[in-house]
């Protein structure tokens, strides 16, 4: 009982001190918006992404940025744009849980648009040959998301069940969603254990309400009534919910290997100066 007690005290510290993290790094944003309205906040384009025009290469990309109001505390809200080789245009899919009965929508935005007021960050990143023989497989994935007509925004299914699947059946994305991806490790009773939102690894998850991931990607990730709180050893850091991660350099940020992505999204736009770079972290 001790040790359970010590278990739990641990997890209600390293929750706590995320989100004064996130109250300190996002708050004055968040309120803003609630003050606002989301009728005027702006989606405007933010240029994260590559002009498909300037470019022949087929073009994979996973973002994501937190949810609009009080949720956006706790979550983020992703989708997945790509284009083939000679298109013009990306195309864009997530899932939203308002208006409509199938919750999957096809170009819903612009590829790389604010979310309500809120800058996306790239969660993963492929171009050229490697993303143009995955594009059929992700729309394969696309079409078999078994939850297509069922939104909850908690514990799921929901946007992020929906890239969590997209992962699984396209390993090749090598896709790590982070803690503030609620949603993520939704399971139904009757599979409670699987692959990981990687598509390498194991999860075991009840719901999306307690469980916990072991892979290579992620590392190891537990889920408790949705807040995830683990340790990543491919880039060493503390996964938290509200913030994502906390790299041993001290860093703070929603994606993975920061710098190994930032320099594959530096290589995918041709040029961008260091202050550009930072919207990224």
């Amino acid at each position: 009982m001790k040790r359970l007690a010590r278990f739990l005290l641990a997890f209600v510290v390293l929750v706590a001190l995320a989100g004064a993290i996130k109250w300190w790094q996002d708050g004055d944003r968040i309120a803003h918006a609630q003050t606002l309205g989301w009728y005027q906040l702006p989606r405007d384009a933010t240029n994260v992404l590559p002009d498909p025009s300037a470019t022949d290469d087929a073009i994979v990309a996973v973002l994501a940025a937190p949810t609009y109001g009080w949720r956006g505390y706790f979550a983020v809200h992703p989708w997945i744009v790509y284009r083939r080789a000679g298109e013009n245009t990306y195309t864009r899919y997530e899932v939203i849980g308002w208006s409509r009965t199938n919750v999957v929508r096809r170009n819903h935005a612009r590829a790389d648009s604010q979310w309500y007021g809120a800058t996306p960050r790239i969660l993963a990143f492929e171009r050229g040959q490697d993303a143009d023989s995955m594009i059929a497989d992700i729309e394969q994935a696309i079409a078999s998301y078994p939850y297509n007509n069922t939104y909850r925004s908690y514990p799921g299914p929901n946007s992020n069940t929906f890239l969590a699947h997209i992962g699984r059946e396209v390993p090749a994305l090598d896709l790590d969603l982070p803690p503030t991806a609620i949603g993520k490790d939704y399971r139904p009773f009757s599979s409670p254990v699987g692959i990981a939102p990687s598509g390498s690894g194991v999860q075991a998850s009840l719901k999306g309400l307690l469980g916990v991931i072991a892979s290579p990607r992620e590392g190891i990730e537990l889920n408790l009534l949705g807040l995830g709180v683990g340790l990543d050893f491919n880039c060493p850091a503390l996964r938290l919910p509200f913030i994502g991660r906390l790299g041993v350099d001290g860093t703070i940020s929603s994606t993975g290997c920061n710098g190994d992505l930032l320099g594959t999204n530096q290589d995918a736009q041709g040029q961008r100066t260091e202050d550009d770079s930072a919207t990224l972290l």
